[in-house]
């Protein structure tokens, strides 16, 4: 016996013989609300300003830390190239100085009490790494 077209406006599952609307994920009824997309395209636009953003922030921060650490190393470099005849002292201030043959050196004096071409001042921390010491102007 062939089976009894149901209307279209009525949900019949044919395959479980059982009238499903209730486990539909959309409307199946005409009162029901129209279906209509939303517009995705501001929120991607959002998203993407967000994204772009954060990515440009991250690696400014990345740029600014690179360069940083590529200014500890030169200094670092550039004392342990230099002269000094002495063990330097955690926790203690160096200066750096320049002679006239461009050879550089190490010494305790301050740039105050001598007139020798001073290249910086110098903190030597607890893991053996020299960190510059701000002048009195502020400047690294």
């Amino acid at each position: 016996m062939p089976k009894e077209k149901k209307p279209d406006y009525v949900v019949f599952n044919p395959d479980d013989d059982k009238y499903d609307a209730a486990l539909k994920p959309y409307a199946t009824n005409v009162g029901a609300p129209s279906i209509k997309a939303s517009d995705s395209i501001a929120w991607k636009n959002r998203s993407i300003n967000k994204l772009n953003h954060k990515v440009k922030t991250k690696f400014l921060e990345l740029k600014i830390e690179y360069e940083k650490m590529l200014q500890e190393f030169e200094y670092n470099k550039l004392i342990f190239e230099a002269k000094f005849s002495f063990e330097p002292i955690v926790g203690e201030i160096y200066h750096l100085y320049q002679r006239e043959n461009g050879e550089s050196f190490l010494s305790l004096i301050a740039p105050e009490q001598c007139n020798f071409d001073t290249l910086g001042s110098f903190y030597l921390n607890a893991d053996q790494i020299w960190q510059k010491v701000p002048t009195d102007d502020g400047e690294l």
